[in-house]
């Protein structure tokens, strides 16, 4: 935790002020505490900011959460095909539940699902990151019952 001390004059402090509007944008602020100060007939806000320090507040830039991934180009043909079955198999899913779509399998893990060219097994779900014992108790019979109807 660190802490950065802003004055900001009551009038006429409409720089300071977007200084520190800016600075409370771009930080994780934990807490601010603020008095008024009065110093020879002026007076002032104070505010005492304490934030966590830049490292650790990181986060994905908006572009790098809204990167797309094309499937189309990182898939073959064959797995394309079978990742698009199974994003119908998952939506007909989420509907019935009432629940989004990825809370049952993630595009990434349909497409690392996709890659394998025989009929899937539990096994196989298990070994895919992000999909536990919970999804697969859950939704593998969806996507395993496809793979035996075909």
């Amino acid at each position: 935790m660190q802490l950065k001390i802003f004055t900001i004059p009551i009038t006429h402090g409409d720089e300071v002020e977007e200084e520190f509007n800016r600075f409370l944008r771009s930080h994780k602020i934990l807490e601010v505490d603020q008095q008024i100060v009065v110093l020879d007939r002026s007076a002032y806000w104070t505010f005492a900011v304490s934030y966590l320090p830049t490292a650790a507040n990181k986060s994905p830039s908006a572009a790098e959460k809204s990167a797309r991934v094309d499937y189309k180009k990182v898939l073959d043909a064959a797995s394309f095909e079978r990742f698009n079955t199974y994003r119908n198999i998952r939506k007909k899913v989420a509907q019935a539940e009432g629940i989004p779509v990825y809370t049952i399998f993630t595009n990434h893990e349909l497409a690392e699902m996709a890659k394998i060219s025989r009929p899937i097994t539990l096994d196989d779900l298990k070994e895919i990151p992000g999909i536990g014992h919970r999804k697969v108790e859950k939704y593998a019979s969806y996507f395993t019952d496809h793979e035996t109807s075909q």
